[in-house]
């Protein structure tokens, strides 16, 4: 080719382009070598997809203590809230569990669940009833308060099923849920407020009373009378 040829390479580049259309090229090529002439691999069958969906979580344990030391460790969900873990402490059969939603501002893991006013106002109302801190346990749907105040929404779901499973294994004698969360974490999104309702599941039959929370009684000291008349329930169920 002569040194004084000129070529025009936009113009051969359009028309190499023009003959890789023509010849039914239309994707580049890798960049990593392809062997063109090696066997497919299988697909994954359902039973591979089903295995590997199954290994991959770390499913709670079925046994109370297990469960109860489980929740407060690395695999539960509060683990990545950057928040506390208020440890549960709770026995098997105890006669009266209290489900909350969250911990207090003034909770720690030394302190416990429900201290500062909410923790007097709960005091005042476990004697009303015959009660006491060392006669029932405290549980909440989420066992780490977030900056916000407020259980995540995505985050309610799986807390949700961890609170029946909870209620499952200890199996408690009567059930007072404060709150519309705690409500309906144990008794379904259609749980409501008010009235002695027999618990089934998991196995169980636990007498249950929701009501609302004594963080809300502070703010509207009204509403005790209301509170009272569901906390006798539990007292005449007592009774029978």
């Amino acid at each position: 080719m002569g040194a004084d040829q000129h070529i025009d390479w936009h113009e051969a580049a359009a028309s190499t382009l023009e003959w890789w259309r023509d010849a039914g090229v239309d994707v580049l090529v890798e960049d990593d070598p392809r062997d063109w002439f090696a066997a497919p691999l299988p697909a994954a069958t359902p039973a591979a997809v089903a295995a590997t969906a199954l290994a991959a979580p770390d499913l709670p344990p079925d046994t109370l203590d297990a469960f109860l030391a489980w929740r407060g460790g690395d695999n539960a969900p509060e683990a990545a809230w950057n928040a506390a873990v208020v440890p549960l402490a709770i026995a098997p059969g105890v006669p009266l569990l209290i489900v909350t939603d969250l911990p207090e501002e003034s909770d720690t893991p030394e302190s416990g669940w429900m201290t500062g006013p909410v923790g007097a106002l709960l005091d005042r109302m476990l004697t009303a009833i015959g009660q006491s801190r060392e006669s029932v346990a405290i549980a909440g749907v989420a066992l780490a308060r977030p900056l916000s105040g407020r259980i995540p929404l995505n985050a309610l779901d799986t807390l949700d099923d961890l609170t029946r499973r909870l209620v499952t294994l200890a199996q408690p004698q009567q059930l007072l849920l404060f709150g519309r969360e705690a409500c309906h974490a144990v008794l379904g999104p259609d749980g409501r407020r008010g009235g002695l309702r027999d618990l089934n599941h998991g196995g169980i039959s636990c007498p249950t009373v929701a009501t609302l929370h004594p963080r809300f009684l502070l703010d509207r000291p009204q509403y005790k009378g209301e509170v009272w008349r569901d906390l006798q329930l539990l007292i005449r169920e007592t009774d029978t």
